[in-house]
């Protein structure tokens, strides 16, 4: 039994419990869902319910009397064993071993399909992520967003959204320029500028960009005047420095539906098109020469210039138009994720959302990230050797490889700092996370060979009954709670619940295989039922985990 069929059977029982006159609530007051949770405690039984606390005061009886009367109807439900009555009304539901043992072939037979729900069907989302400027290789912080930011896509698109993801490309402003002024300066052999970039990748880039202008029969760019040669080296180096940011990002598994200019904005007319939409609906105002938005109106701190005084547009002319230009693309909610030092950029854009009639939190939602610290052998690791500010994506995955990077990152919620151990992270050890999950994989691998070597067919028999072991029990319990944490995880944007789940159930998984309860029969022993129904709950929890991993965009490897 499911826990929707479960739900389902609360809401059977609150029906008939108005219709016979017992419970004295309108028909529209049931919930078409009931929701149940697992209890913190084994021994309160498979599930557990508050709804007799929740509709008890509406229907005018103390909620101990209304759980009661609902654990008499229920308790005759086929498949399940018992209902408790606990505390001020709480119901402790029992499945019967058949009811939870089905379960397992549930799950074989949905395949790729079970976790997969339709809690956010019908959304066309935008999903923001990564952004880096393309004056640089990605930092740390981008490598958490790239981890995280692609597990909730694949996350969102399982519970029933339709997902873009999409990378915002900076490629206008003063960091563009003073990229291309260290281009130059790195091509003559000068010093960097003051406010220029260093690092190895400039001169491994300045060098490529003379190359590249060469062989397209260019002329060489330091031969040019110096204005001429840094708009060589701005528009080559862009393009050079983009690329390989998009490498890495596709060697990482992260690949984006759409990359989007900044630049269109301010040639497109969609800067003009966004504050007439905002002058019309009488949010802006002149003051010193310049036009303001009155974001105070709306929760910020302060009103903001989008159109300075000179004529030019304010920074924040492009962030208006560009969240217009994704709304009026179609999007129903648009999701930004953002690092630890733009929590001053909420306010204003949750303001800017609400000046266009939209929902803040809903039609914008706005991720920040914390830092994230690398530690080898007990230190800080400190430095990239190429970009020699800052750890990059690729000093990462050469440290730990892109299962270990991208599993450790989104294991943890978004808004907690971390640090990551390297010698952990790159080990065969428990304690490692990620091995530790695709351990449990490689094993259900194991048990199932070894059962297919001794003649155990799944097909040959099924019978649910047989898995009534405790430790059976918790590992079917476990595995009926994937499709809620995935859907859990994609309405809070939280993909570290799905990682934390995992790693409970390659914990329940170790601790029944430990109990040696054979799945294969010993050479001499014949097949039964018994281990034929065990390949089944043995194969359903490595579906599971397939299922599991690859929401993270993390492998499930067949041995390790």
């Amino acid at each position: 039994m499911t826990p929707d069929e479960l739900s389902g059977a609360l809401s059977a029982a609150l029906a008939a419990a108005v219709a016979d006159g017992t419970l004295a609530l309108p028909a529209d007051a049931i919930p078409a869902s009931v929701h149940v949770e697992r209890p913190r405690q084994r021994e309160h039984g498979d599930w557990a319910t508050n709804i007799a606390l929740q509709l008890a005061k509406k229907a005018g009886v103390a909620p101990r009397t209304l759980a009661e009367d609902l654990a008499k109807r229920l308790v005759v439900t086929p498949g399940v064993k018992a209902v408790d009555v606990a505390g001020p009304g709480f119901l402790n539901i029992t499945l019967d071993a058949a009811a939870a043992g089905s379960l397992a072939r549930t799950i074989v037979e949905a395949g790729a399909a079970y976790g997969r729900n339709d809690s956010e069907a019908g959304l066309k989302i935008n999903l923001e992520f990564v952004s880096a400027n393309p004056t640089g290789p990605i930092h740390i912080g981008g490598v958490r967003w790239a981890a995280v930011g692609d597990s909730l896509a694949r996350i969102l698109t399982a519970s029933g959204a339709e997902v873009a993801r999409e990378y915002y490309f900076n490629d206008h402003g003063t960091q563009i320029d003073r990229f291309a002024r260290s281009l130059l300066a790195a091509a003559k052999g000068r010093p960097a500028p003051e406010d220029g970039y260093g690092g190895a990748y400039i001169a491994e880039i300045a060098e490529a960009v003379i190359a590249d202008a060469l062989a397209d029969g260019d002329a060489d760019p330091r031969d040019l005047p110096d204005a001429e040669a840094q708009e060589t080296f701005r528009a080559r180096g862009v393009t050079r420095m983009f690329a390989e940011i998009k490498q890495s990002l596709h060697d990482f598994g992260v690949d984006f539906d759409v990359y989007f200019h900044e630049d269109s904005l301010h040639e497109s007319g969609a800067v003009e098109h966004a504050v007439a939409r905002l002058q019309a609906g009488g949010h802006m105002f002149e003051k010193d020469g310049a036009l303001w938005l009155r974001t105070t109106d709306f929760g910020d701190d302060k009103d903001r210039v989008v159109v300075k005084s000179d004529g030019d547009a304010a920074y924040i002319a492009g962030d208006i138009a560009y969240y217009l230009d994704k709304r009026e693309r179609g999007f129903d909610d648009v999701i930004i994720m953002l690092g630890a030092d733009h929590h001053g950029y909420v306010g204003r854009m949750m303001a800017v959302c609400a000046a266009f009639g939209d929902t803040p939190g809903k039609n914008l939602q706005i991720l920040i990230g914390q830092m994230v610290n690398l530690v080898k052998e007990g230190q800080p690791v400190r430095m990239s050797k190429r970009a020699g500010t800052v750890l990059t994506i690729d000093d990462l995955v050469g440290a730990v490889g892109v299962d270990a990077a991208r599993y450790s990152l989104a294991r943890y919620s978004a808004d907690s700092n971390i640090d990551l151990d390297l010698d952990l992270l790159a080990s065969a050890k428990n304690e490692n996370p990620v091995f530790y999950v695709q351990y449990a994989h490689s094993r259900t691998v194991q048990v199932a060979a070894k059962a297919a070597e001794r003649g155990v067919r799944r097909e040959d028999g099924f019978d649910p009954a047989l898995l009534d072991q405790e430790s059976e029990a918790v590992l079917l319990g476990r595995l009926t709670e994937f499709p809620r944490i995935v859907a859990q995880a994609a309405e809070l944007r939280e993909p570290h619940r799905v990682a934390r789940y995992l790693e409970a159930l390659a914990g329940d998984f170790h601790s029944w295989y430990n109990q040696n309860l054979r799945v294969a029969p010993y050479p001499d022993e014949e097949v039964t039922d018994q281990h034929r129904t065990r390949l089944w709950l043995n194969d359903a929890v490595r579906t599971v985990l397939v299922n599991g991993l690859g929401l993270l965009g993390v492998s499930a490897p067949e041995r390790m």
